[in-house]
């Protein structure tokens, strides 16, 4: 094999879809960072990508301009994309610098520090709401009694939509995480995209006849001033705040609460002490953080990492369980430890795209996590992780249930 052939060979550790690499991806990462730190693979439907594993790669991507966000430098903006496909590629998570300060503008306050910190009373009396309701039988499925519920009530109210139609926004945002870059899901997700933007479309012509205070009603108002917010991306918006406002935090909770459970001295110390909750909630973040890879991104020109030649056009994914796990940056990475000092992890990406969302994230971790500790003190695990079944799909970590006894 020649220096050209072998620089550009396909991994086959690196497996998206294999159960164990599903269940623990961390032992082929660890080995990645050393052996084949930028890795070429094959997607499930046929095209190549480079994954970046290491923290200081990861970094220089994600901050490099040279790694666009969108094909718009390919597609002429993309203008001619249906709606439903609109809602993917034009919004916060995937437009490039110019759009994405313009967009992020328009929600930016709603998401600040001190906005969010307002946030802290009603957050608290949904997550006690919801121990109520499931306090006296003995026992619970995280996910859907508490995990799901806390951030999806949080972001609707924000929005102002239905609390009737949260469950449509889980069965269809689990459709579309999983989905990609796999072809046998492509059609139920494209179908599931379409449904997503009738229903935004029914929900925003209703908002019209009856604005209100809530963040839906803001957009419009924007929109109605020609802020430069166009109809599709009044769209886009709205879905990236529903699936990101809530997909971060029920998988920030449920891989926060397995690892505490599965770390019986980390959970007694955090209960002794709850003050340690915000380090606490920042090493659940790093040491198994609710998205694995961020969205891809495409080479704008020819250039060299890590000895590998990235060609224009190629997509590059930026591996973040990875690089949170990087020896060079955290020492003993593997061990889970709340009191961990420094604890600069990638779990909210870097650079222009760092998450919206990440104050509030990190608030609902906070209180969610607090209080299931103090109100359910026994709380344990029903079965052991190998019979949990994690979610499919490269960007989101996390288990489909988590059920629990106390």
């Amino acid at each position: 094999m020649s220096a050209n052939e072998q620089q550009n060979a396909v991994s086959s550790k690196v497996d998206f879809l294999d159960a164990a690499f599903i269940r623990n991806p961390y032992p082929v990462y660890a080995e990645a960072r050393k052996q084949d730190p930028v890795t070429r693979i094959l997607l499930p439907n046929g095209e190549f990508a480079w994954v970046v594993t290491t923290f200081e790669d990861v970094t220089a991507v994600l901050t490099d301009a040279r790694f666009a966000t969108s094909l718009s430098h390919e597609k002429a903006l993309l203008e001619d994309v249906p709606p439903h496909k609109a809602i993917v590629y034009r919004n916060l998570s995937s437009v490039d610098p110019a759009d994405h300060r313009r967009l992020r503008r328009l929600v930016q306050k709603a998401f600040t520090p001190r906005m969010v910190e307002g946030l802290r009373g009603r957050i608290e009396d949904i997550a006690s709401g919801l121990i109520d309701r499931i306090e006296e039988k003995g026992e619970m499925k995280l996910i859907d009694d508490f995990a799901f519920p806390l951030p999806i009530n949080v972001i609707c109210e924000m929005l102002g939509v239905p609390s009737e139609d949260q469950n449509l926004f889980r069965e269809w945002s689990d459709t579309i995480m999983e989905g990609v870059h796999h072809p046998e899901l492509a059609e139920k997700s494209d179908q599931t995209l379409i449904d997503f933007v009738e229903y935004l479309k029914r929900l925003v012509a209703r908002k019209r006849s009856d604005l209100r205070d809530d963040l839906i009603s803001e957009l419009i108002r924007v929109e109605d001033q020609g802020d430069t917010l166009t109809e599709h991306e009044l769209y886009a918006m709205v879905f990236v705040l529903i699936v990101a406002g809530h997909e971060t935090t029920v998988n920030l909770i449920g891989n926060g609460i397995l690892a505490l459970l599965e770390h019986p001295d980390q959970k007694e110390l955090l209960q002794n002490n709850p003050e340690l909750i915000r380090s606490a909630i920042e090493e659940i973040l790093r040491y198994d953080g609710p998205v694995e890879v961020t969205n891809a991104r495409w080479a704008t020109e020819d250039l060299i990492l890590q000895g590998k030649h990235i060609k224009k056009g190629d997509m590059v994914f930026t591996a973040l369980s990875s690089a949170n796990r990087d020896q060079l940056l955290f020492p003993e990475p593997d061990r889970f430890d709340i009191t961990r000092d420094v604890n600069n992890h990638l779990a909210f990406g870097k650079g222009v795209h760092f998450c919206l969302g990440a104050p509030l994230a990190r608030l609902e971790g906070e209180i969610a996590i607090s209080m299931l500790l103090r109100r359910l003190p026994n709380l344990r695990l029903k079965t052991d992780r190998g019979n949990m079944d994690w979610r499919r799909g490269m960007i989101i970590r996390g288990l489909k249930e988590i059920p629990l006894l106390f």
